[in-house]
């Protein structure tokens, strides 16, 4: 039973999905994102030109949310509008005019090349254009059109932008796949090398640790000093004990040296009158 409703789910999702792109077509639909809380569903909308999706007054975001509501289902559905920030670099907008390039009657070779190098210009890592169906004949083929890096395995294949859209022109529909490899995307190969440093360069950084180094020993005087003016007072309490010490000691030595010449002059005297 569970596996069921996942599957529901699922592909109701899928369905919500193509009933906003054919709804939002004109805006340039760049992607959709759904979550659950628990006021609501949460939708939100990335498209090139956010007015057409809203129009006057909101008029035709309630209608969507309408729609949404009694045809699929939606609990409660909050739309939240979003504007690209590049368009050129969200593959399902490229996709989607380059699927209608081919529709206006746009050789395929000459729309494929402008949309890579619109994509490449606005500063992609790389980029590859498929298109298949009947081109030129009754025969269907397909024409890929690559430029820089594109990943297919891996961890950066991960990163990879994917977008889909059909072209229904007189002998059949055309198929459209964009990939775009985003410039913020780190490949595996980049490695960035430094080069030996000049002579100013180093005097600078050795000048900035010598400013660290002073300041650092200032800060250490600093935090001395107090402890230095507290040692201060007992220091020259110390050195006036030591002074009046020896003070006394001196005058104790000077009243022995008397003592001992009184005692030794009348010997003296009593020698010379002998």
């Amino acid at each position: 039973m569970d596996e069921r409703k996942f599957v529901k789910e699922n592909l109701n999702r899928m369905l919500i999905k193509e009933f906003v792109m054919q709804e939002v077509r004109s805006a340039g639909f760049g992607g959709m994102e759904i979550q659950r809380t628990p006021l609501g569903t949460r939708i939100i909308l990335e498209v090139e030109r956010p007015g057409l999706v809203i129009g006057r007054k909101g008029s035709k975001i309630k209608e969507l949310t309408d729609v949404l509501q009694s045809k699929f289902g939606v609990e409660n559905p909050m739309i939240e509008v979003k504007e690209s920030e590049n368009p050129y670099l969200n593959a399902q907008i490229m996709a989607e005019k380059l699927a209608s390039a081919l529709e206006r009657g746009w050789h395929f070779r000459r729309a494929g090349h402008s949309t890579l190098r619109r994509i490449m210009e606005n500063g992609a890592k790389g980029a590859q254009i498929i298109i298949s169906g009947k081109l030129t004949g009754d025969r269907s083929r397909t024409e890929k059109f690559t430029k820089g890096t594109v990943k297919y395995c891996g961890h950066t294949a991960e990163m990879v932008r994917v977008g889909y859209a059909t072209a229904k022109t007189k002998p059949g529909i055309i198929g459209v796949t964009v990939k775009i490899m985003p410039p913020e995307v780190k490949l595996p190969d980049e490695i960035n090398i430094l080069g030996p440093r000049s002579k100013g360069e180093e005097k600078g950084e050795k000048e900035e640790k010598g400013e660290v180094k002073e300041e650092v020993k200032e800060e250490k005087k600093e935090k001395k000093k107090p402890e230095n003016e507290e040692k201060k007072p007992e220091a020259k309490e110390k050195k006036e004990d030591k002074e009046q010490k020896k003070e006394e000691v001196n005058k104790d030595a000077e009243g022995i040296e008397g003592k001992a010449d009184k005692g030794n002059e009348p010997r003296g005297k009593a020698e010379e009158a002998q």
